[in-house]
């Protein structure tokens, strides 16, 4: 069925996926997602007035807001869709992350709203009637809803969208709300015990449980996270085919919304490679991350030497003393100026997040191991990084 509709509604299929082809999938999410959840809350609160049940009531205003949902997310891919303009040269694609969280906010405002109408129902209990026409709309309910849950989790993979997975979890969370809907009715019915509140409160705690998790989704993007290893490695898979590269580090990822996604890193050649050829190297690397993954690529070319037993020495000591503090350590960008009375080791440290406060120390640890194993004055010239930035 998911795959029908692809070929019925999104005209074209590209690598990677262009900003039309993924606005054309997160509108057909939306206008799938505004016809079924308008249907099911019409048969829902049906079913509920006629029962009295605070708790399919519940569940019927839950598919009131995935279809408001559904709506914002027809309107955020159709505005991240719009091109840059000189108020925003990155383009505007974060308005999906922005309508990921609007849908989110009216999910948790939803919640409380049915949190608050199930402790008045625990309260103050009603009888809940329920006929097997009805425990049929909600089983048909929770059926479409698994669904629709298959149908936006692919396309979600389909365009590695975070809103799309989201509204797919969203689904799966509602198929398993009406089943507890349905199982407190029939166990009033059946059993005679009042648990229609409680199962209400649960169903309402569920909704609270699943906008918190939509919301820290979407605003984690807009907040600037780290790029998922997956995308990182990716991109480093680019350099890994070029012999000439001989290493990389510091790996920046900056994410304005999917599509726009724009990265720099260093690259490290031999400082003896005629220029204008690792100029060329570099201008292809750009080009090929841009046509494979959709990233745009600034490269920076770090001219390293090799073949300097000396060099080649020390570096292997600073990077085993580094390693005994801590395994997770490492060094790049290491160089050595000689001077009359010293000489100068410049390199970058790379460190977890969790030892950054202690770089001082590191390197204080790092001078005084240096002095009792060499004879020769050496002073280290240190930058730290993040970790993060840096891992191959």
């Amino acid at each position: 069925m998911t795959r029908f509709l692809l070929r019925l509604f999104v005209k074209e299929n590209t690598q990677p996926i262009s900003v039309k082809t993924r606005s054309a999938i997160g509108r057909l999410s939306g206008i799938v997602g505004i016809v079924c959840n308008a249907l099911l809350f019409a048969a829902k609160l049906a079913v509920g007035i006629l029962s009295g049940s605070v708790s399919i009531t519940a569940d019927a205003l839950n598919n009131l807001s995935d279809a408001t949902g559904s709506v914002v997310t027809l309107v955020g891919f159709k505005l991240s869709e719009k091109p840059a303009d000189e108020d925003h040269p990155y383009g505007h694609a974060r308005f999906e992350y922005l309508s990921g969280l609007a849908v989110a906010a009216l999910v948790i405002v939803i919640g409380a709203e049915l949190g608050k109408s199930a402790i008045e129902k625990i309260i103050a209990p009603v009888p809940v009637e329920i006929s097997w026409a009805m425990a049929l709309v909600l089983a048909v309910s929770a059926l479409v809803k698994l669904w629709m849950c298959h149908f936006n989790r692919q396309l979600s993979q389909c365009i590695d969208s975070s809103a799309l997975a989201a509204t797919a979890v969203d689904s799966r969370n509602d198929a398993v709300s009406t089943l507890a809907v349905l199982a407190a009715a029939l166990i009033e019915r059946y059993a005679s015990w009042r648990v229609d509140g409680v199962m209400g409160l649960a169903v309402a705690a569920f909704i609270l449980y699943s906008g918190w998790n939509l919301a820290k989704d979407t605003i984690g993007p807009l907040l600037g996270e780290a790029a998922s290893p997956q995308l990182q490695k990716l991109i480093l898979t680019v350099f890994a085919q070029q012999p000439k590269v001989l290493g990389y580090h510091d790996l920046m990822v900056h994410d304005y919304g999917p599509g726009q996604r724009f990265a720099t890193v260093h690259v490290e050649m031999d400082k003896n490679e005629d220029t204008m050829l690792c100029h060329e190297i570099i201008d292809n690397l750009e080009r090929e991350c841009l046509s494979r993954h959709g990233v745009h690529l600034v490269i920076h070319f770090d001219p390293v030497v090799t073949g300097d037993p000396e060099l080649d020495r020390l570096r292997e000591r600073i990077t085993s003393l580094l390693r005994k503090q801590d395994e997770r350590i490492s060094i790049h960008d290491f160089r050595m100026v000689e001077g009359k009375n010293h000489t100068n080791l410049i390199f970058d440290i790379a460190l977890p997040a969790q030892l950054m406060e202690k770089k001082r120390t590191i390197k204080k640890q790092l001078d005084n191991d240096l002095a009792q194993l060499e004879n020769k004055k050496y002073y280290t010239v240190v930058n730290f990084d993040l970790e993060s930035f840096n891992e191959n």
